[in-house]
């Protein structure tokens, strides 16, 4: 007896889209998949590529999510940026997941067409370089590679100019605490962010009287979840990187890992993981 096979459509589904939207008109699926350009015939190079354009879709969101939480924040609305900055730490939750797809690549894949990215490296992401300014890990330095895009250029640039997220957390920490006139510390702006003791006390009272200051506690929590992700994520990366390429220097020139190393050093929030130790 023949089986005859489900047929969506006879429970309504849409089946025909000559005159419709469809799936893959909605996602433009035809651009996104035809997007690879692979520049040589190793198998591994499609990995290699999927891989970084996934993690550029994810940091678009990232920094979708980051920009709305800002401005959440600055119009009083703490509650909205909560749930924004719990997406943004699952994003980096997705990155980090992403290394151990790129880890089924071994040296030997790799080298079959590493000479073909050229001066290319993730170092160059603007969207990463966005990320940590907007975060409070300014260096100026990092727009030299992006002069050659004047509107990326500019964008980075114009994010240095302003004050970071933490920068309108610390405000809305002074304010909360010491009424409207309060007198926060300037903003760092076009340097990374630096412990000031003036900040960790702030923090300290919150932290002593959690009922009284619930709202900017979560904050702060949240805050501490998204840079522990975010450190996973960048220690993920140099595990990744000494697996595949060991102590090569890497392809946009940097030290590869002694570089990538350094970046493990960076601490995103100072204030809020020194305050750990004196509470």
């Amino acid at each position: 007896m023949t089986k005859v096979p489900y047929d969506p459509g006879s429970e309504g589904a849409k089946m025909a889209f000559d005159d419709a939207m469809s799936y893959g008109d909605y996602l433009d699926l035809g651009k996104i998949l035809s997007a690879q350009h692979c520049r040589s015939s190793a198998h591994d190079e499609r990995l290699f590529i999927i891989q970084h354009q996934v993690s550029e879709l994810w940091m678009h969101l990232a920094i979708h999510e980051l920009s709305a939480a800002r401005n959440e924040l600055n119009a009083g609305s703490t509650a909205h940026a909560f749930k924004m900055l719990a997406r943004v730490s699952r994003i980096f939750e997705q990155l980090n997941n992403a290394w151990d797809v790129l880890r089924t690549m071994t040296p030997s894949d790799y080298t079959k067409f590493r000479a073909d990215l050229g001066p290319s490296s993730g170092f160059q992401s603007h969207q990463y370089r966005q990320i940590e300014y907007i975060l409070g890990n300014r260096n100026p330095n990092m727009l030299k590679p992006h002069a050659h895009v004047p509107a990326t250029h500019a964008l980075l640039a114009a994010e240095l100019d302003r004050p970071s997220l933490y920068d309108d957390v610390i405000t809305l920490l002074f304010t909360t605490i010491d009424g409207p006139d309060a007198r926060p510390p300037a903003p760092q702006l076009r340097q990374p962010h630096e412990a000031q003791a003036e900040i960790q006390d702030k923090w300290q009272i919150v932290y002593e009287n959690i009922d009284q200051y619930w709202d900017l506690y979560e904050l702060a929590e949240k805050l501490v979840d998204l840079e522990d992700y975010f450190r996973r994520w960048r220690f993920n990366h140099v595990t990744t990187v000494e697996r595949v390429i060991g102590f090569k220097r890497g392809t946009g020139g940097t030290g590869g890992v002694s570089y990538l190393r350094k970046m493990l050093e960076v601490v995103l929030f100072p204030e809020l993981w020194n305050l750990r130790g004196a509470l």
